[in-house]
């Protein structure tokens, strides 16, 4: 069970196609690029890495699920970025945790908005926040 705890969204004005091989390219740098498979993702940690259609999903620790997809948009691509909880022990645990999520909103739209600009700049194509 999934809950979605944020969702942040940009338009590429690039093909489908061409975003989906940039996030490819820019969430697994020179690793496997389908089905599902760990990947260390920093000293210490692993996550579960799937990728199924145009989503890939990173999943890790006892509560995190963060889910990129790239859908068509009439001006070229949607990109997605979703934040949910997975946890299926603790559940109520997960708030408290993360210090009940206070800016964690603010602080997801800030980084997704800084690799937007990244994904424009390397397609060399304009982007928004929607």
């Amino acid at each position: 069970m999934k809950k979605l705890i944020t969702e942040v969204a940009g338009v590429v004005e690039a093909p489908r196609a061409t975003v989906w091989e940039d996030l490819l390219a820019t969430l697994l740098p020179g690793g496997r690029r389908e089905g599902r498979f760990t990947v260390a993702d920093s000293p210490g940690h692993t996550s579960t890495v799937e990728v199924t259609g145009h989503t890939i999903a990173f999943q890790g620790g006892w509560w995190y699920r963060g889910e990129w997809s790239v859908e068509p948009h009439p001006q070229g691509s949607l990109l997605v970025h979703r934040v949910f909880n997975v946890a299926d022990r603790m559940r109520w645990g997960v708030g408290m945790a993360n210090r009940f999520f206070i800016g964690f909103k603010e602080n997801t739209r800030k980084g997704f908005a800084e690799s937007l600009a990244g994904a424009g700049r390397r397609l060399g194509c304009a982007t928004r926040l929607t």
